[in-house]
C-alpha cells in the first residue's frame, strides 16, 4: 500500500457505491494526520492541495513533495490531488511532480470557454496518464465569486463530460465552500439525476457545511468523491487553541501542533467510516 493514482481509489468506490474521502492539506501536519486517520480506518484516502495552499507556500514543490512523501510511506492506498487549479502552469507542475490527479477549475468562465479550456487540460493530463476532475455549475463560496443558488444541469453535465473527456465532475447541488456551520441543504434528487446522466464519478465540494446524515445520503444518491477541508481546519485549530490555553507558557510548536494533528486524524477516521456506507444502486 502506497502512493496510487486517484482513479485507482475513486473508480472502485463508484462501482461499489461507496464514498471516498478527499481531505485538503495545508501543511505537513495535515498530510500526516489524514494518513494516520486513513490507516486507523483501514481505508484509502485522497490528499488534496489547493491552488490557495500553493500560494501560501510560495509554490507547489515544497508542500507537494512533502505530501507525496507521506503518501508513499502510508500503509493504505493514498492518492495526491491538485485541487481547484485555474492556472495551466500549475497543472503542468503537478504532472512533473507525480500527482495522481488534478482538478482544473474553469467554472467561473462562460460555458463554452470552460468546455474548451477543460478539454485542452484533460488532453494534456491524459497524455501523462493523469486523472482529471472538472467543475460545472459553480459551487458556492470559493473566493466569493460563485453564485450560491447555482445548480448543475444534468443534460449539460452529460454534454460537458462527453466533450471534455474528464474523469470526474464536481457539481453544484447546494453545498458551499468554507462554511463554518453544517446548514447546507443538498438537492438529493438532483444528485440522483446527475448520477443517471453521467458515467463518471460525481464530486461534492463544500462538504464541511453539509450535515453528516445528508453526506451519507449524498453517497446513497450517487456522490462518490467527498471533499472536506474547513471541518478539519476547525478541528485542528480548536485543538491547538485548547492546548495553548491549557498551558500559556508553551512555546514548542511540536507540542501544540501534535494536538491539532491528533484531532484531525480522529475526524478523518470517523468520516471515512461514515462515507463507507454502500449505495444500493451502485454502478455495474
Amino acid at each position: 500500500m502506497t502512493l496510487v493514482g486517484t482513479g485507482e481509489i475513486v473508480t472502485p468506490a463508484l462501482r461499489s457505491g461507496r464514498g471516498v474521502g478527499a481531505f485538503n492539506v495545508i501543511q505537513l501536519e495535515h498530510a500526516e494526520a489524514v494518513v494516520a486517520g486513513a490507516e486507523a480506518a483501514e481505508a484509502p484516502v485522497v490528499l488534496q492541495i489547493s491552488q490557495n495552499a500553493v500560494r501560501y507556500h510560495g509554490g507547489l514543490t515544497p508542500i507537494g513533495s512533502a505530501t507525496l512523501a507521506v503518501a508513499r510511506a502510508a500503509a493504505v492506498p493514498v492518492a495526491v490531488h491538485l485541487d481547484h487549479a485555474s492556472e495551466r502552469p500549475l497543472v503542468e507542475r503537478a504532472l512533473r511532480l507525480g500527482f495522481g490527479s488534478v482538478m482544473f477549475d474553469a467554472s467561473a468562465l462562460p460555458y463554452e470557454e470552460n468546455l474548451r479550456a477543460t478539454a485542452e487540460v484533460a488532453a494534456l493530463c491524459h497524455g501523462a496518464g493523469v486523472w482529471v476532475e472538472a467543475e460545472l455549475g459553480e459551487v458556492g463560496g470559493k473566493d466569493g465569486v460563485h453564485a450560491p443558488g447555482a445548480r448543475t444541469d444534468p443534460a449539460q453535465a452529460a454534454e460537458f463530460v462527453g466533450h471534455t473527456g474528464v474523469d470526474a465532475l464536481a457539481v453544484a447541488v447546494g453545498s458551499s465552500h468554507a462554511m463554518l456551520t453544517r446548514t447546507a441543504a443538498l438537492d438529493l434528487a438532483l444528485i440522483a439525476a446527475l448520477r443517471a446522466a453521467v458515467a463518471v464519478p460525481l464530486v461534492l465540494h463544500g462538504s464541511s457545511g453539509v450535515p453528516e446524515p445528508t453526506l451519507a445520503a449524498a453517497v446513497v444518491h450517487g456522490m462518490t468523491k467527498i471533499n472536506i477541508a474547513t471541518h478539519l481546519n476547525k478541528a485542528f485549530t480548536g485543538a491547538v487553541r485548547d492546548r495553548l490555553t491549557a498551558d500559556p507558557a508553551l512555546v514548542d510548536p511540536r507540542t501544540y501542533l501534535a494536538a491539532g494533528r491528533e484531532a484531525v486524524a480522529h475526524e478523518v477516521a470517523r468520516l471515512l467510516g461514515l462515507l463507507a456506507a454502500p449505495h444500493p444502486a451502485a454502478a455495474p
